[in-house]
């Protein structure tokens, strides 16, 4: 209901009058046909802000129980300041009001409220004031689960990058203990006994093919071993038929790009890809299927990032790192790694690229920070090494292929060492 200009409102009991503002007076002088945007029709519940206006606190008041409001229309005496509001003011004040019990009792509650803050100030003793300001703050003492791991300074390879804050200097060793501690959640063994139409030649051929695709769409490598991960992880799941491998292995792929990528590719590239073989639908549900099957957890943690970070212990060129990194891509295709930790591959891989490269062993500086010693990386080496001999075969030649280019420094056709001397750098 508007109101009509001239005459105020009557307010109730316990009803706070609103302060007139710029935008009130402003609406007032429109005319009367104008309708205040605060004033709730006749018989709606009021509005409720959200956030009140704590520096208004002080001029809310309470109406008691018991007691009758008479002049309920007129303004409030404002209270100007705690401390610059005189008793004598005060007193002036309280005669000026009308005889109302309540108007009255607000003026008495905020001068004791005053004179109870004047009387604490001034019993309180000038060194005791200074004593709590110049007083220290309490530490707490941190819990030990809470402190920081304390870096030898030989083993300190982050200090460098103190000002670049994307390096994460101060928590880069407990990131990489946190990876290494997650990948227990992420270990599988050999599921192709489980997978009756799928074998390991199929396997092989799928992530083949992944690195073409990784290729052509120039994807980020950790794109990559993020969708093998994920492919294994849903294999070990979930039995699949051979025509669906490769709508598995493109999906993953299409989910490790949104997971990794800045511009992942759209789902027509990855149909376009797969040659119109399989339809929209049907690559969105088997989207929502391995998400499903995973628990829409994959934040998996690759060899990738730990080959990065272990070969910058002991500043590895970007020939050696390119190395490893062909040892690493080419055990993707290997079913009997696929149960390796992918801080254990990393690590295996760096120290045979280190063995055939001629620059020493597993120094102490990696096994502190990768949390292996050489004879937990010498089983794998073997492994590694035995993969690397085996003669290639000619439907599998992607990865050989990728890093025989001067890009990649063609580590793939650098010799492999003798088996002496890969002993000889393992009893190091």
């Amino acid at each position: 209901m508007p109101v009509v200009r001239g005459k105020k409102p009557a307010v109730t009991a316990g009803t706070k009058i609103p302060k007139l503002n710029a935008t009130t007076s402003e609406n007032q002088e429109e005319g009367p046909q104008v309708k205040r945007a605060s004033s709730p029709p006749h018989g709606a519940p009021k509005k409720r802000t959200a956030f009140i206006d704590i520096t208004n606190a002080h001029k809310v008041t309470l109406s008691l129980p018991g007691r009758k409001k008479k002049n309920a229309g007129k303004k409030q005496v404002k209270k100007t300041s705690a401390t610059s509001v005189s008793s004598k003011n005060h007193a002036n004040l309280e005669s000026s009001l009308p005889e109302s019990s309540e108007g009255t009792l607000v003026v008495k509650e905020e001068q004791t409220y005053e004179e109870k803050e004047q009387q604490e100030d001034a019993a309180a003793p000038v060194e005791e004031l200074e004593a709590a300001a110049t007083a220290p703050p309490t530490a707490q003492e941190v819990p030990a689960h809470l402190q920081k791991q304390q870096i030898p300074e030989e083993f300190d390879i982050d200090s460098e990058n103190s000002e670049d804050c994307y390096m994460s200097p101060e928590y880069a060793k407990d990131i990489f203990d946190y990876l290494k501690q997650r990948e227990e959640k992420f270990v599988i063994c050999d599921y192709m006994p489980s997978q009756p139409s799928l074998n390991t030649e199929m396997r092989a051929i799928l992530i083949d093919w992944l690195v073409e695709v990784q290729e052509n769409f120039e994807l980020y490598h950790e794109t990559l071993y993020l969708a093998v991960k994920m492919t294994d992880h849903y294999l070990s799941k979930t039995p699949v038929h051979r025509e669906l491998l490769q709508l598995v292995g493109s999906t993953t792929m299409l989910i490790a790009s949104k997971f990794e990528e800045r511009s992942p590719p759209c789902v027509d590239d990855f149909l376009y890809i797969c040659d119109d073989a399989y339809k929209r639908e049907e690559l969105i549900s088997m989207e929502a299927n391995i998400l499903q099957a995973l628990s829409f957890d994959i934040s998996i943690p690759i060899p990738y990032r730990f080959l990065r970070r272990y070969a910058k212990c002991v500043n590895a060129g970007m020939d050696t790192l390119t190395l490893a990194r062909f040892f690493c891509e080419m055990s993707l295709m290997e079913m009997e790694l696929v149960a390796e930790r992918g801080s254990l591959l990393a690590s295996a891989c760096l120290l045979l690229a280190l063995i055939t490269k001629d620059l020493g062993g597993w120094c102490p500086i990696l096994q502190f920070h990768s949390g292996y010693k050489t004879s937990d990386l010498s089983p794998v080496v073997r492994k590694l090494y035995e993969m690397l001999l085996a003669p290639p075969d000619d439907k599998l030649k992607a990865i050989r292929n990728k890093y025989s280019h001067k890009v990649f420094f063609e580590v793939a056709s650098l010799p492999l060492v003798s088996a002496d001397i890969l002993e000889e750098g393992l009893s190091q």
